[in-house]
């Protein structure tokens, strides 16, 4: 069933697509703001993205009392895949021009087009972080590590997101979206790799809810 209302396609997708809101990007006006310093983690982190043109891993998910978990796969452009062991069977898929997501606890199936969501950017053939979204604070550590804390420029009402990178090379950790509501879910990557030659299939996902019609 598609989506019509655009709240749905923002909160149905909400741990594949809220949390890419921050790689849109950071406008002029707004890198003006930054320190050098902020700016060579923001530069930092553009980089590192734009170089992650296939990866796989596990995440943690938590939001309140809620924890959920499972796998990703993404191939730039425009493909991504969240798989989750708990709760069992629900899936996220970007396959290119969609994103749709299938809950079989509840047997329902959503669709919207990929442009229509923040997701678009992140899996863009080339990211840049420097239009489209305001970056209201760089947060260094003395390790090393930074959070880019960002609100999307055309919608500054509807929440934040901060992304967390760290190591030696460079790797996104995690990120947390608190939503226009003040409700915060916190995405955690337990494991990120980089890869080649994955499978077309786990980009592809068909409405399972809808059955084969009859001759």
């Amino acid at each position: 069933m598609p989506i019509s209302n655009p709240d749905l396609s923002r909160r149905a997708f909400a741990l594949g697509s809220a949390a890419i809101t921050a790689f849109a990007a950071l406008p002029a006006a707004a890198q003006n703001a930054l320190s050098v310093d902020d700016r060579r983690a923001v530069t930092q982190a553009q980089a590192y993205l734009q170089g992650l043109s296939a990866g796989q891993g596990n995440f943690v998910e938590t939001s309140g009392a809620q924890r959920r978990e499972g796998r990703f796969w993404l191939q730039r452009p425009g493909r991504m895949r969240f798989e989750y062991t708990i709760p069992a069977g629900l899936l996220v898929v970007a396959d290119g021009s969609n994103v749709k997501r299938f809950d079989p606890r509840l047997n329902v199936f959503r669709q919207v087009p990929l442009s229509a969501t923040p997701l678009s950017t992140f899996l863009a053939r080339d990211i840049r972080l420097d239009r489209g979204v305001t970056i209201t604070r760089v947060t260094r550590m003395a390790s090393g590590a930074f959070a880019i804390t960002a609100r999307d420029q055309s919608r500054p009402g509807d929440g934040m997101v901060i992304l967390s990178f760290a190591g030696t090379p460079l790797r996104l950790q995690e990120w947390t979206i608190t939503d226009a509501q003040g409700a915060r879910t916190r995405t955690q990557l337990t494991s990120l790799e980089r890869t080649s030659g994955l499978a077309a299939s786990l980009f592809q996902l068909r409405d399972p809810t809808q059955r084969p019609r009859r001759n």
